[in-house]
Parts: C-alpha cells; sequence; structure tokens
C-alpha cells in the first residue's frame, strides 16, 4: 500500500466501506465504528500539539526572513489566500443552498429515521490544552521568537515539528483510509452514502472550477503590472502545475516550479526567494478547498452559512495554512482546529472534511504550485520599481 498514493487509497478506501457496509451485519460495522471513535479520541488529543508544533516555528522562520522582501511576500500572500477564501464563500453562499437542500431533502425522503452505528467503547484523550488556547499559545511564541531572537526555544520548535510531523506522517495518514472506509461503511448502513456522493460530485467540480478562476485572477494582476498576456504566462507553468499534480507536494515540485519562474524571465534573486517561500506559505488552491468543503458540510447539517461564521474562519485560516505540513492532506491536517473550534465541527463532520479534502488534495497542490508563478511575477514588479526609484532619487 506504501507505493500506492493517499488519493488512491482514499479512492479504495471508499469503495470498500460502501460496499461491505452494503453486505456486513451490524456488529461488524461497529467494530469500525469503535476503531473510529478511538481514532477520533487521538485526532482530538493531536490538534492542538498540531497547532503549536507547526505555527510557532512557521511564524518564527517566517519572522527572521530577509526583512522588506519577506514582508512583502507574505503581504501579497495572506491577500492572495484571502480573496481565494471569499471567492470560495461567495459561490458557496449563492449555489450551494441551492443543490445540496435539494440533495438533502430527496435523502429524507427515501430514508426517515436512520441512525449511524455507535461504537462498542470509548476511550478519552483528553488534549493538553483546548484549540484556542493553542492558537494564542502559538501565535504569542511564534511571534515573541521573532522579536527577542531566541534560538533556543526557535530549536526546540523545530524538533517539536519534527515530531509532530512525524505522528501524522506515520500514524495519521496511514490510518486514514482505515477510518475513512468506517465512516463510509457506516454512513452506507443508513442509508446517508447516496447523498454524500451527490455532495462530492457537485462540490468537487465547483472547486476545480474556482482554482482556475483564482489562477486566472493571479495571472490578470501579474500580467497588467508587467505588461504581459497572463495566459501565456499560465501556459507557461504548466510543467510545474502537472508535476505538482503528480507528487501532491509542493516541496518536492520546487525544482520544476523555480525552471518555470525563471523562464517567465523574473528576477533570478527573486525567483530563488520567492519559490521556495511561496511553496510553504502560499496555498490558495487549498484554501479555496477548505472553504467549500467546510460551507458544504454546515449546509448538509442544517446550519446557517453566513459570514459572521465564515469571515474569521477564512482570516484565521490565511494565518494558520503557514503551518501546514509538507504532507499530502497536510493543508486539512493545519486545519482541524479552526473546524472545531470556529466552525463547532464533531468528529464525524471532521473526517468527513478530511476525506473531501484529500480527494482533490493534489488539484489544489497544483493549483498552490502554480500560483506562485504569479507571486513572483508580483515581487519580480515591485523590485524593478524600487531600482528604477532608487535610480531617480540618485540622479536628481
Amino acid at each position: 500500500m506504501k507505493r500506492i498514493g493517499l488519493f488512491m487509497r482514499i479512492v479504495i478506501a471508499i469503495a470498500l466501506g460502501i460496499g461491505l457496509g452494503l453486505i456486513t451485519p451490524d456488529w461488524f460495522v461497529r467494530i469500525f465504528a469503535t476503531f473510529n471513535n478511538v481514532f477520533g479520541e487521538f485526532l482530538s488529543f493531536i490538534i492542538p500539539l498540531i497547532i503549536v508544533g507547526f505555527i510557532i516555528p512557521g511564524i518564527g522562520e517566517l519572522g527572521r526572513g530577509a526583512g522588506k522582501l519577506v514582508g512583502l511576500t507574505a503581504g501579497i500572500v495572506y491577500a492572495s489566500t484571502i480573496i481565494a477564501g471569499f471567492l470560495a464563500y461567495a459561490v458557496a453562499y449563492f449555489t450551494f443552498p441551492m443543490f445540496l437542500s435539494a440533495t438533502a431533502s430527496g435523502h429524507a425522503a427515501q430514508n426517515p429515521g436512520q441512525k449511524l452505528l455507535e461504537s462498542y467503547f470509548e476511550i478519552g484523550m483528553p488534549p493538553v490544552f483546548d484549540i484556542m488556547t493553542a492558537l494564542l499559545l502559538a501565535f504569542m511564541i511564534g511571534i515573541g521568537i521573532t522579536v527577542v531572537q531566541a534560538d533556543g526555544l526557535m530549536k526546540v520548535s523545530l524538533e517539536l515539528k519534527d515530531i509532530v510531523s512525524k505522528v501524522i506522517s506515520t500514524i495519521i495518514v496511514p490510518l486514514l483510509p482505515i477510518h475513512i472506509a468506517g465512516i463510509f461503511m457506516n454512513m452506507t448502513q443508513a442509508g446517508e452514502v447516496a447523498m454524500i456522493l451527490q455532495v462530492f460530485i457537485k462540490v468537487f467540480a465547483i472547486i476545480l472550477v474556482l482554482h482556475f478562476v483564482i489562477l486566472v485572477l493571479q495571472y490578470s494582476v501579474a500580467g497588467a503590472l508587467n505588461k504581459r498576456n497572463p495566459f501565456s504566462m499560465l501556459r507557461m507553468m504548466l510543467p510545474a502545475y502537472f508535476t505538482a499534480l503528480g507528487t501532491q507536494s509542493s516541496a518536492a515540485t520546487i525544482p520544476v516550479t523555480l525552471k518555470q519562474v525563471k523562464q517567465l524571465g523574473t528576477d533570478e534573486e527573486v525567483a530563488d526567494f520567492v519559490v521556495p517561500l511561496c511553496a510553504t506559505i502560499h496555498i490558495t488552491g487549498s484554501t479555496i478547498t477548505l472553504t467549500s468543503v467546510s460551507a458544504a458540510i454546515l449546509l448538509l447539517n442544517g446550519q446557517v452559512l453566513s459570514l459572521e461564521v465564515m469571515l474569521p474562519f477564512i482570516l484565521m485560516l490565511g494565518i494558520t495554512m503557514i503551518a501546514a505540513p509538507s504532507v499530502p492532506g497536510g493543508g486539512v491536517m493545519a486545519a482541524l482546529g479552526l473546524f472545531t473550534s470556529m466552525l463547532g465541527f464533531d468528529e464525524a463532520m471532521v473526517s468527513l472534511a478530511i476525506a473531501l479534502y484529500i480527494a482533490q488534495d493534489s488539484f489544489g497542490t497544483a493549483t498552490n504550485v502554480t500560483g506562485d508563478g504569479a507571486i513572483a511575477q508580483i515581487i519580480h514588479y515591485f523590485k524593478k520599481k524600487s531600482k528604477v526609484t532608487a535610480k531617480h532619487k540618485a540622479a536628481s
């Protein structure tokens, strides 16, 4: 199974879960429900540690970058991420209720009163501290490291990041397919799987369209600033897009991204600096996916998709995404705390969000990587402009 990518493992898990849910007795499904309960408790325990382990060194390393250039890049990246989140929210607000309400009402008519099976037993794993405490602590220490240059604390935070990354890559990610298989098995016996699959397909299609739209917007800005055709620039970045689609990793795609960004005519110093940085912090594709998935799950659970709820979530998502671990599904791992603390997701809702996210993770990563070229071209414009301004000042 290690040779099979996470996406294919998730697909196999969903298919097995549906198949077994149709033919197996309730006692068998409850075995998986018990595993899901234990795994869900472990996720609840590890989420605050993921937040602390990734946000602290993420902010610390960002704050130690090359002065104004880092600040400018981070500002543009954050603005790009927030715009992507609001684009996804706006589309979800105006389109999701129409097809989700129809799907849910049809499901209710066909499957009245059916419930998910409960686990045989529960094992409580209370977290060390709650989500909001973890977020506040992570931001305070991360910003503090950059202000007082706390090298020792920075080293400790990087070692904690390595430990948490190892837990994600060796425990959580390998067990996710079993967890998702159990969820779909339980939903199948309860008659809910048809509705979920319909939602999968519709939300997935909308997300792909939004990925294309945000790339066009990013390259339109970069093209306008540099007086170039945005679509010819996008074509130049296609090798990076398809490489990321296969590797499902922004970091693994850096060599190809760097080569294509330089072929765009980007200043070499800018390209060498911006591409590795953006591989970590620029994740507009993932933001679109997480916002869309969150909106769909909220609506399916009868909640109102209000700006009051989604605005803080999107603003925090833009910051939290710099902490996304560089493993497949890393974006959703970084956002787990926001799902529970800001949107009130329970274990089943979190698990569904993970499944929906991972199903399109490679497309989100490809969008993130391709957008790095636009960010590099925007920074290229500002650097060129600052050089011209400096020459004028020197001449006068």
